[in-house]
């Protein structure tokens, strides 16, 4: 088999990977065996600790290990109670990234950073990158609206620029990647990596039932949507009668599928109902949400959990990038990743001959 050559960047270096792609920390998607995976192709791989107990990230962070020696990373969320306790486990497990959807606090960062852990939180705005990079962080992910999950309404062509020209540190690429094209366009933006969550979705180690990997592949670029109904944020999702039905509803029945969720959600991670109010007046006093959107909150781990875990596509939300539609096939990670930097090579080289 032919191997890619290295291709170095300032996120190559910084982690002590092979290759500058980063397979994100999906909740109930990315596993030990998707991010083992990754990393062993030469990848970044993050598991996804916001729907794992305290047990079950330890157990998850020993079973990458005893599969890859190489670097991976753990995401995880700046406002859960435990997670100082969560940071003190990547710290003797010595854990080589540690990642965060929300900004981690200036403490947390610098505690991190004095143990050699690298920290890179996900950004929305350039403004957001600007006050991470003043607290310390070692590098950013910029994820553009094209993106799967939670997104913002710029678009990475633009997004990525304004957050290259607003921070000195390396920046990430993330919405809209999903071959070879992708990332020799993001290295030419000045990006030093791609990350993606649906393409790596989409791969044989993917945990997800085959049923639904193939409910993704027959999607078009226009089978995507962004709802607020989910959790009262921006949710790029697949288009499906369960979404259909949850943009119908109102105000109430959403508050009240979110008291539901919410005790389905203690009951299955065993965290206590006192955590999750700790929780939510974390978020709140970020400025970030409202009331409802902090109650609405649980509804995402556990709606995700129906579609990706169980399968349930009539019951469950699947989050999705806009690129599902450019996809046809189920690669294993290692064909993804040398396939992707194959051919980033081979443009970069074409359009040196300009």
């Amino acid at each position: 088999m032919i191997t890619a050559a290295a291709l170095r960047t300032p996120l190559t270096e910084l982690v002590g990977v092979r290759y500058p792609v980063v397979q994100t920390g999906m909740g109930w998607v990315a596993g030990p065996r998707l991010v083992s995976a990754t990393a062993e192709a030469g990848g970044l791989g993050i598991l996804a600790s916001a729907t794992m107990t305290y047990d079950e990230l330890e157990s998850a962070v020993k079973e990458v290990k005893g599969r890859t020696d190489k670097p991976f990373g753990v995401n995880l969320r700046a406002d859960a109670e435990d997670a100082d306790r969560r940071v003190e486990l990547l710290i003797r497990e010595r854990v080589r990234v540690a990642s965060f959807a929300l900004a981690p606090r200036k403490e947390l960062i610098a505690k991190l950073k004095d143990e050699g852990i690298v920290v890179v939180p996900s950004v929305g705005a350039a403004r957001h990158a600007e006050k991470v990079a003043s607290w310390g962080a070692d590098a950013v992910v910029v994820q553009g609206g094209e993106g799967g999950g939670h997104t913002g309404g710029v678009a990475t062509t633009l997004l990525l620029p304004s957050v290259l020209d607003a921070v000195d540190i390396p920046v990430v690429a993330a919405g809209g990647f999903f071959d070879g094209r992708g990332l020799a366009a993001a290295l030419a933006y000045g990006a030093a990596g791609v990350a993606m969550g649906t393409r790596f979705l989409l791969t044989k180690e993917s945990t997800v039932p085959n049923a639904v990997k193939r409910a993704y592949l027959e999607r078009g670029l226009a089978d995507t949507v962004v709802t607020r109904k989910v959790d009262g944020m921006p949710h790029r999702v697949l288009r499906t009668e369960l979404v259909d039905s949850l943009e119908r509803s109102g105000n109430v029945t959403g508050l009240l599928r979110a008291v539901r969720n919410a005790a389905r959600f203690r009951k299955l991670t065993g965290v206590s109902w006192r955590s999750m109010v700790t929780e939510g007046l974390a978020m709140k006093r970020s400025g970030d949400r409202t009331w409802a959107q902090v109650l609405m909150a649980a509804n995402t781990p556990m709606l995700l959990r129906a579609g990706l875990v169980n399968g349930d596509t009539d019951a469950g939300v699947l989050a999705s990038g806009q690129v599902v539609g450019m996809l046809a096939d189920l690669p294993s990670v290692a064909e993804l990743i040398e396939g992707m930097v194959t051919d980033a090579r081979a443009r970069i080289a074409e359009l040196g001959k300009l």
